[in-house]
């Protein structure tokens, strides 16, 4: 019986599309990416990269086959609610992360592309220690969230049709 229901939940959870976070396959084997190389974004995208793909970064745009442009990349925190008070009851936290890939000769492996990703934070003035930190797991978490999607939108990529003629 268990055997079966076991089986069972197995054919469902395939069935729905489901698969664990796991390697990407990139269509190029070196990436340079245009971000300080001391920034925390570069790190962890570097070492994503690294860890779940075929490609590697390199450390200059002329080595690299593909070249990862990061256009703007703006948080911001925007009220949500007010309390009768006029004081802050809910703020969202917003990302906005545009970015296109290019090789040296500027033609697009990937057009100009956003991500937006938001968070809701509610806020307490008896908490504000816990509030605080609430909300730098959820800039953390945004980071991180960033990264899949812009390992999702690599893998995604083609290469640019050559245009000799």
């Amino acid at each position: 019986m268990r055997h079966c229901l076991a089986l069972i939940l197995i054919l469902l959870l395939s069935a729905c599309g489901f698969q664990l976070r796991g390697a990407y396959s990139l269509p190029f084997d070196k990436l340079y990416i245009n971000l300080p190389e001391s920034s925390e974004l570069h790190a962890l995208l570097k070492r994503s990269i690294a860890a779940g793909s075929n490609a590697r970064i390199v450390g200059t745009q002329k080595d690299a086959q593909a070249t990862l442009l990061v256009l703007g990349d703006v948080p911001a925190k925007d009220i949500l609610s007010l309390s009768a008070t006029a004081r802050a009851r809910e703020y969202q936290l917003v990302r906005t992360f545009t970015f296109r890939v290019a090789d040296a000769q500027g033609r697009d492996w990937l057009p100009q592309s956003q991500i937006v990703i938001r968070r809701d934070i509610t806020f307490n003035d008896d908490l504000v220690l816990s509030k605080e930190s609430e909300e730098a797991l959820l800039w953390r978490d945004i980071q991180n969230d960033l990264v899949q999607q812009i390992l999702r939108r690599l893998a995604a990529a083609r290469p640019p049709e050559n245009t000799k003629g």
